[in-house]
């Protein structure tokens, strides 16, 4: 396999531009992370948690393992710059047909169930406004997927510049917690027993496990952040620095955020909350603090919705360009500028995967177990690449080299085998569906190869 990517920016003239700042890296990788999953998460983890302490370290945690993670993804992202992100690395180190299965779990679970999992955080926080009975969250959630979806197909296009509201948005709602939860409400009484009545009956390991699960799924999106290094002034440099900070920023964020929720409703009350932004409001500011925080949550969820629908179809749209069996994925409607199969189908997997969530009666929690134990699995393996290519390829030029090799990746690597232990020992149904998909993935990959040949490989990875 010959590959030579450049290392460093193109100098062709529709080549990415180091036009960025570190300040602007910061701003976009915040902006990228942050999601709804903050307003809805830390309930699920406070309910899988023996006490407060445990529950403040998993998220500390979370964020130490985002930042070594991320430090791995930014000597990928620095030495082999590529549109394909992920796949690209999976390709150049292992060859095409993991990375098919790769692309198939984002087709098929990673980014549908991603989509699912924020629409019903959007549902929860609509059906306290708009109450539609004991099904209001699974049908706001569909509701949303489809008319995004639709729109998403008719051609219109959301800017860049609602990308940055998106940010505003979502940064405000979490600045309002914070003040209110610290210093707007009286702290919460504390349990009897001084611990939580959460856990679920789960062994406190298998809590802990759980938990990270779901807190690291909240600090998901910075392997995405990594791959704007060659639009940053100084990259080499600077882009571990925007990382860094960026993440820095996260955690901090995400503690305050926390030790609000604590304060204001302790964990017992962190546990049985189904929209726990709202609640905390709603003990300061009444039903209009909980209306204006629904509000902000539904708004930020809709959005990164339709961020996620819009990136998802275009990476299906490439799965079907480069893979003759699934090339009706790769058709793009000239009439309206969109990839309308790849929209459709990614539309009826999500919204079949809203209906799992509404079966099982909790719907966020069970699409991140669909989620987790596919996607800690190609982690694993992306980080892998960083010594697979280091081996296979030491004169490649490398921008930035992660610090303390070969630790720092074996570290990561571990992790996300723990994890992805985890989310297959302790998680229910969904995690079986994500794994079940992935199988199907390789009976398609082995008929793509028999019957539909193998990858265009004048396309793959452009």
């Amino acid at each position: 396999m010959s590959h030579s990517p450049p290392s460093t920016p193109d100098s062709t003239p529709g080549a990415p531009r180091p036009v960025l700042s570190t300040t602007d890296a910061i701003a976009i990788i915040v902006g990228i992370v942050i999601g709804a999953g903050i307003f809805g998460v830390p309930s699920i983890v406070a309910g899988n948690v023996a006490n407060e302490q445990i529950m403040l370290l998993v998220w500390i945690a979370g964020g130490v393992i985002s930042l070594i993670g991320a430090l791995c993804y930014a000597e990928l992202a620095t030495a082999f710059p590529n549109a394909g992100g992920d796949y690209h690395f999976l390709t150049r180190a292992y060859g095409a047909k993991l990375s098919f299965l790769f692309a198939w779990a984002r087709v098929t679970v990673i980014t549908t169930a991603s989509i699912a999992a924020i629409a019903f955080v959007f549902g929860e926080y609509v059906a306290r406004i708009l109450p539609l009975g004991e099904l209001g969250a699974p049908i706001y959630a569909a509701l949303l997927v489809i008319v995004l979806t639709g729109i998403n197909i008719a051609g219109v296009r959301r800017g860049a510049v609602t990308q940055n509201w998106m940010t505003v948005v979502l940064v405000a709602g979490l600045l309002l917690v914070i003040v209110t939860g610290l210093f707007f409400v009286a702290p919460a009484a504390p349990s009897a027993t001084g611990t939580s009545a959460a856990g679920g009956g789960l062994p406190w390991h298998a809590g802990i496990g759980l938990a990270m699960v779901l807190v690291l799924f909240t600090y998901g999106g910075w392997n995405e952040a990594a791959y704007i290094s060659a639009e940053v002034k100084d990259g080499r440099r600077n882009i571990v620095r925007a990382l860094v900070y960026g993440i820095l920023v996260i955690i901090a964020l995400y503690m305050l955020t926390n030790a609000a929720y604590l304060r204001g409703l302790g964990m017992d009350g962190m546990a049985r909350s189904q929209a726990v932004a709202a609640d905390l409001l709603a003990l300061a500011w009444g039903g209009a603090g909980a209306v204006l925080i629904s509000i902000l949550v539904a708004i930020a969820a809709a959005t990164s919705v339709n961020a996620t629908i819009i990136a998802g179809a275009r990476s299906n749209y490439a799965l079907g360009r480069d893979w003759p069996l699934l090339g009706f994925l790769g058709r793009w409607s000239a009439r309206t500028g969109t990839p309308v199969n790849a929209l459709v189908a990614q539309g009826c997997i999500a919204l079949g995967l809203v209906l799992l969530g509404a079966l099982t009666r909790n719907g966020l929690q069970t699409m991140v177990e669909v989620t987790a134990p596919v996607f800690w699995f190609f982690f694993m393996l992306a980080g892998a690449s960083l010594i697979v290519l280091r081996v296979r390829e030491p004169r490649a030029e490398r921008p930035f080299r992660v610090p303390l090799y070969p630790v720092t990746p074996i570290i990561f690597c571990l992790t996300s085998a723990y994890l992805l232990y985890s989310s297959l020992a302790y998680t229910g149904v969904g995690a079986m569906v994500g794994v079940a998909v992935v199988a199907v993935g390789i009976v398609v990959l082995a008929i793509g190869l028999r019957y539909g040949g193998g990858p265009d490989a004048t396309r793959q990875s452009a």
